[in-house]
């Protein structure tokens, strides 16, 4: 257990009034702590109905005290909860009293802190809370406590005990040299090494799924003007979040809404019309959305269907986002609905006016991210998980080139310790003071 002399409060719930209000305590002296308040001691893990008072024995607030002793606690540490009315002011003057008694305030994050430097949780796990709290989707809901839970940590764990394993033979291949067998050319490590890279895929993708559950994918609509993005816009909100006319420019400024798709979160930008313009607002708004462009997940690009040439049009895109075709307006040519998608290019024709083949948009629109509806085993991620996910990935796939054209064993065993290093800066058995620092001050005060 690490031991921290200071003993920490703040206030757990929401600023503003409500029926309850909690103040949370985690430190050494918060026995001592509840013993001032009530009178007495408290029982563990039982809730005690009393009286908050002051040094001088004046009620603050009624309410109930609930002790946890170390180590059966959520930071390790003994911790006191006081649930009072939820008042400003009473929580203020009842957290004054605390800080009297010896605590200091808690930087944000500082509870869930302390839950990681005690072995309660690993990093991924802590992180989740935070993700829980932020959920704005009940997919997300259940995929930060499937993290939370551990789905996540024991599959990364199970790599790096793999990799562990890995290591070991490879290391020993390179000790025993003289052996009658050549461990590694027999085959064997290839065949592991290809295995780890499939699963290393597998989670990769599942983890790219729980990103967009936490962050959301961005979607920026583009086309020329009138070609339906504001139109398209407003179907997917549901309501008029943009204005819609028949003259041609009419969208100047990036507009944003945010949306949820089946449970997955969209960030949906609407943007000028693409087109050659003497008007230097509209030249503003044409550079604004080719800026939300290179930086978006996905480029819709709107085409009205009765003009479909759009090569020198998609010519101007970035070559680095993903592109769908959107043929707008096939209402007015009286054909059906289509999806055509092939490896390279996906084209949807449809009507936002009349909402055929919206459906099909909003399949392409999930299927496209990976996004499952079902989320009993998507864990919340994060992007510096990715990363770290990538470059372990790097590193096992070069360990096999090392290994197919050099059977070069150093190199091999180097490549999969990078890899294993990666991994565990996930789960935080390798992690900088630094990156701490950053993960948990983006927390709550309080959590």
């Amino acid at each position: 257990m690490v031991i921290d002399p200071d003993t920490i409060a703040a206030i757990a719930t929401p600023p503003g009034n409500g029926g309850v209000g909690i103040i949370r305590i985690s430190g050494a002296t918060a026995p001592a702590i509840a013993q001032h308040l009530f009178g007495k001691p408290l029982a563990p893990r039982h809730a005690t109905y009393g009286n908050f008072k002051e040094a001088d024995g004046t009620v603050i607030d009624s309410g109930i005290g609930l002790y946890f002793p170390a180590p059966a606690s959520y930071t390790g540490e003994n911790i006191l909860e006081l649930q009072g009315h939820g008042g400003a002011v009473v929580l203020d003057m009842l957290l004054r009293r605390v800080l009297a008694l010896g605590c200091r305030l808690a930087r944000p994050g500082e509870f869930t802190e302390r839950a990681f430097l005690n072995n309660k949780l690993d990093l991924a796990q802590a992180e989740a809370v935070a993700d829980l709290i932020a959920s704005s989707t009940e997919q997300s809901v259940r995929s930060a406590q499937n993290s939370m839970q551990g789905v996540f940590s024991e599959q990364i764990n199970q790599l790096v005990e793999e990799l562990t394993e890995l290591r070991i033979y490879v290391e020993a291949a390179i000790d025993f040299v003289d052996e009658e067998i050549d461990f590694l050319t027999d085959g064997v490590v290839e065949k592991r090494v290809v295995s780890l890279l499939g699963r290393l895929a597998q989670i990769q993708k599942t983890a790219q799924q729980g990103r967009l559950l936490r962050e959301g994918m961005t979607i920026v609509l583009a086309g020329k003007p009138n070609a339906g993005k504001s139109s398209l816009l407003n179907a997917l909100a549901g309501h008029e979040a943009a204005i819609v006319t028949a003259i041609a420019g009419t969208t100047r400024d990036v507009l944003r809404e945010r949306i949820q798709l089946d449970g997955m979160p969209l960030h949906i930008i609407d943007t000028a019309g693409l087109r050659d313009s003497d008007n230097p607002v509209e030249q503003e708004g044409i550079r604004r959305a080719r800026e939300e462009m290179r930086k978006a997940d996905k480029i819709l690009l709107l085409i009205d269907a009765r003009d479909p040439d759009d090569e020198a049009l998609l010519e101007t895109l970035p070559d680095n986002v993903e592109i769908t075709r959107i043929y707008n307006k096939i209402d007015l040519l009286n054909i059906p609905p289509t999806l055509e998608q092939n490896a390279a290019d996906t084209r949807i024709y449809l009507s936002v006016k009349t909402g055929a083949g919206m459906d099909m948009l909003a399949r392409h629109l999930k299927q496209s991210v990976g996004f499952n509806e079902a989320t009993d085993n998507v864990f919340i991620a994060r992007r510096r998980h990715l990363e770290a996910l990538a470059r372990a990935y790097e590193a096992v796939e070069t360990a096999l080139s090392q290994l197919q054209i050099n059977q070069a064993g150093e190199l091999v065993a180097e490549d999969l310790r990078t890899a294993q290093h990666s991994l565990a800066e996930i789960t935080g058995q390798f992690t900088s003071d630094d990156l701490l620092g950053r993960i948990f001050s983006s927390f709550c005060i309080g959590k």
